[in-house]
């Protein structure tokens, strides 16, 4: 018998639907059967089928050992009114399948279903791209404001501004982001959200599995963000909640048998219709709960199952997708069904069947359904359900990595900065130097190149009365090197240079003939004195 895995991708249902009936073809024993006194070869009994059909899907992976007798009937009945099998006298449809002798054989029509159209999508308008920094708003210019004095010019200034003069780093302009609006985020946290499951599941594209359109931020948010204590989600529409005495009846099972609030009279088999009274009104419910527009995407969750942490992180991402109102009956559901398993003090729910059994039985298709009655709906719910049963616990739990993307990326969005392309310099200490331009302005300033800057940085160092005039004149000296065009457009002649430029002041050296006083020459004399 082949094992085989069918890995995740597009139509995942419909692939395991085909696949399960070539399995099912291909080994089911055929042989010789008389019934009313004819021969009929090549058929088989409806108890040979339920036989060989439940032994290979217990042993499959793909749906795994809870597989029950019941479930492969029911599998069976389907493949009868999908003409997968026929009984012996060609009859289908109408007919129902039974576990006992009457025969049945295969159709010789192939009896695989067809891929459904894959949906046109004419843009990228139901997904929105992420809020960039190209989005910014300038900053309003500020009329009738002195003119902020100019800093002195430090070394360190100096060849910040030199280097932005040259070209190293462009000039910057001063943005802001828009105020983000409550629209937007949910935009942001959509597109994210999607991202992180496709990575999650390991697909080049969500083409088939998921459609962008049937994704509300607005869920994702608040099913984020709106939660009690307990991490259940809290409606913000008290008339979408879940009747009151639905609610008391979970409890009462949950907490059993502690758990009558209501101080009901207690008798023989209350338990087992307080569990009928909370199973009702799930099975009422007009559509799964993991809904039909999700449907794919949690048949491909499947093939993750193996893997505990991926199919735990699949299944957060995936639960954040679902309506507020079905993410908080799925959690309540999983939660009660968790404690009623692990509860040695309920008494038996069933006279043949365990209750872990039952529990799974009775809400699997609760959870897990599409709209085409031909899929594997029971069977895959079945291996899904019980998964998530015994981790619901951590399947509720927002994922870490994708809440921090999404906090950062806003955090980034909301943040003020000066913005300019080729370097991270701050020029805060320089108020003088900048200002806001306009991207008109922008542009034509790349047609000029850097001429007109150089001018006003040799105009601003000109008109700098508090630099001293030794400091000036070597940085002047030095602007000359480096630009000699643009220093001599400004300062053609000498006289130009020298009525701007105060020219240095000439110290005088002494001259010692000045300071020398000639006399004539004198011998030199001593005195000399005896004493007596």
């Amino acid at each position: 018998m082949e094992n085989q895995v069918i890995g995740p991708g597009p139509y995942r249902a419909t692939k395991l639907w085909n696949e399960t009936i070539r399995l099912f073809r291909s080994g089911m024993p055929l042989r010789r059967h008389w019934a009313h006194f004819r021969c009929y070869d090549c058929s088989f009994t409806g108890t040979e089928a339920v036989d060989y059909l439940h032994n290979l899907l217990r042993d499959n992976h793909n749906f795994g050992p809870e597989v029950t007798r019941y479930q492969t009937l029911q599998l069976l009945r389907k493949f009868l009114k999908a003409h997968v099998i026929e009984d012996i006298k060609g009859r289908h449809g109408t007919e129902d399948f039974e576990d006992n002798g009457h025969l049945y054989r295969f159709p010789t029509l192939s009896p695989l279903k067809s891929f459904p159209a894959r949906p046109v999508i004419k843009d990228c308008s139901d997904l929105p791209r992420l809020i960039r920094w190209d989005d910014y708003e300038e900053l309003p210019q500020q009329e009738n404001i002195a003119p902020v004095k100019s800093a002195v010019l430090t070394s360190d200034l100096w060849n910040k501004r030199h280097s932005v003069a040259i070209g190293d780093v462009h000039e910057c302009k001063l943005i802001r982001r828009k105020e983000i609006t409550s629209k937007q985020v949910d935009h942001i946290w959509k597109s994210m959200t999607v991202a992180h499951l496709q990575r999650v599941l390991g697909l080049k594209t969500l083409d088939g599995v998921l459609n962008p359109a049937h994704v509300n931020g607005k869920h994702i948010v608040h099913n984020v963000f709106s939660v009690n204590k307990a991490g259940i989600v809290v409606l913000e529409n008290k008339a979408e909640d879940m009747p009151y005495w639905v609610v008391t009846a979970m409890k009462c099972l949950a907490n059993w048998p502690n758990g009558n609030e209501s101080k009901q009279p207690v008798y023989p088999g209350f338990e087992r219709d307080v569990l009928r009274t909370v199973a009702d009104y799930y099975q009422r419910l007009k559509e799964p709960l993991l809904t039909f527009h999700l449907y794919e995407v949690f048949v491909n969750i499947l093939s993750l199952l193996p893997v505990q942490e991926a199919a735990s992180e699949a299944l957060q991402v995936s639960c954040l997708l679902l309506p507020p109102p079905n993410r908080r009956r799925l959690q309540l559901l999983l939660r009660l069904m968790a404690r009623v398993c692990q509860n040695p003090q309920l008494p038996p729910l069933n006279d043949t069947i365990a209750t872990r059994t039952l529990m799974v039985q009775m809400f699997s298709q609760c959870v897990l359904g599409s709209a085409d009655d031909m899929d594997l709906d029971e069977l895959l719910a079945t291996k899904l359900v019980t998964f998530m049963m015994e981790h619901h616990n951590t399947i509720f739990q927002v994922p870490a990595k994708l809440r921090c993307q999404v906090e950062e990326h806003l955090s980034h969005l909301k943040r003020a900065q000066i913005k300019y392309e080729g370097a991270d310099t701050d020029f805060s200490a320089s108020p003088a130097f900048y200002k806001q331009i306009s991207r008109v302005e922008c542009e034509e300033q790349r047609v000029i190149g850097t001429q007109t800057p150089l001018q006003q940085l040799l105009e601003g160092l000109i008109a700098d009365k508090e630099l001293p005039a030794k400091d000036k004149r070597k940085r002047l000296k030095q602007f000359q090197k480096s630009y000699p065009e643009v220093y001599h457009s400004r300062f053609p002649t000498e006289e130009s240079k020298a009525a701007v430029i105060p020219e240095k002041t000439p110290r005088l050296k002494p001259n010692l003939m000045f300071f020398s006083i000639k006399k004539p020459f004198q011998p030199f004399q001593r005195s000399w004195s005896f004493r007596a």
